[in-house]
């Protein structure tokens, strides 16, 4: 289990992330999300042991990240992985097997031929989507306990996207790997990810079971015959709220028997219940400290 407790860090007078308290299980998916910016780049340079952290500590079943023996288990996938200008695929595999000298050359050949990446070319001359498909070939080739990858689906097309998550579920499966995505893109991760961890304005705002927080909220969508306003939700646990004329599209968090009973006493005339969108969550919320922020200045 990755543990982090109180971690702090700065750059000069820029804080970065402040008292940060988060753990990813043993054999699971954790999802990091947040705008561009929040920290979640910073955050993974740390647990990965390339930052020391100023403050706070980072363990893997009690041990630092910095210790080699330690470090022979990680593999980050930062968003700008390095490489030289005359770099190739087959090079590139040289390189890191120094230091993951069990790298599985057969899962590197396979994924990088499935996506017709030239091997003896210079990884520069490649577009962005096919860099990040070398990428992703070489950490799921080091197969390690623990992976770590920053904004991972950045680049990748629709068909690589799901590759990739069949090949995270299967290293989860079969490795008993723990996993660390980050992204800003919710609507990437919600579908496979066990749990999550928020992250904005430099601290957690929220964590917990990915299915969990979904099934804490409920959505409707509803049509009035006559004009509504938001005075008229005020009493109720809404997380978003969009009215348009006589429309209403709603996000409640609670009993989904309790809250249904609490709409219908506003005599909708059509009401039909939606599948959740977590991203919507998680615009709402950035929204709201957003909107508190300007309020006390």
């Amino acid at each position: 289990m990755i543990k982090i407790e109180g971690l702090s860090h700065s750059f000069g007078k820029n804080v970065v992330l402040e008292d940060v308290m988060m753990e990813a299980k043993d054999a699971s998916v954790l999802g990091l999300v947040g705008i561009n910016g929040a920290g979640k780049s910073t955050l993974l340079r740390l647990i990965s042991g390339i930052y020391v952290p100023q403050k706070g500590t980072v363990t893997y079943d009690g041990e630092s990240p910095l210790d080699a023996y330690t470090r022979k288990d990680i593999f980050l996938l930062p968003d700008d992985p390095y490489y030289t200008n005359s770099t190739t695929c087959d090079e590139l595999f040289s390189m890191y097997s120094n230091f993951y000298p069990d790298m599985d050359r057969s899962v590197f050949d396979e994924i990088t031929d499935h996506f017709k990446l030239p091997k003896k070319k210079a990884i520069k001359s490649f577009s962005k989507g096919m860099r990040r498909q070398v990428f992703v070939a070489l950490a799921f080739a080091v197969a390690p306990r623990y992976l770590l990858l920053d904004e991972a689906f950045d680049g990748l097309d629709p068909l690589a996207r799901k590759m990739f998550k069949d090949h995270l579920k299967k290293l989860v499966k079969e490795k008993g790997s723990t996993v660390i995505i980050s992204s800003h893109a919710l609507k990437e991760l919600e579908d496979f990810c066990d749990a999550y961890v928020m992250i904005d304005n430099n601290h957690i705002i929220s964590s917990g079971s990915m299915l969990e927080k979904k099934m804490d909220l409920c959505k409707f969508q509803m049509a009035f015959t006559n004009p509504v306003h938001e005075v008229q939700f005020a009493t109720l646990p809404v997380k978003s709220l969009k009215i348009i004329g006589r429309f209403v599209t709603v996000v409640l968090e609670g009993d989904e028997y309790e809250i249904k009973q609490k709409l219908e006493a506003l005599k909708p005339a059509v009401m039909d219940r939606l599948e959740v969108n977590f991203e919507e969550v998680f615009i709402e919320d950035i929204d709201k400290r957003i909107r508190g922020e300007e309020k006390n200045a």
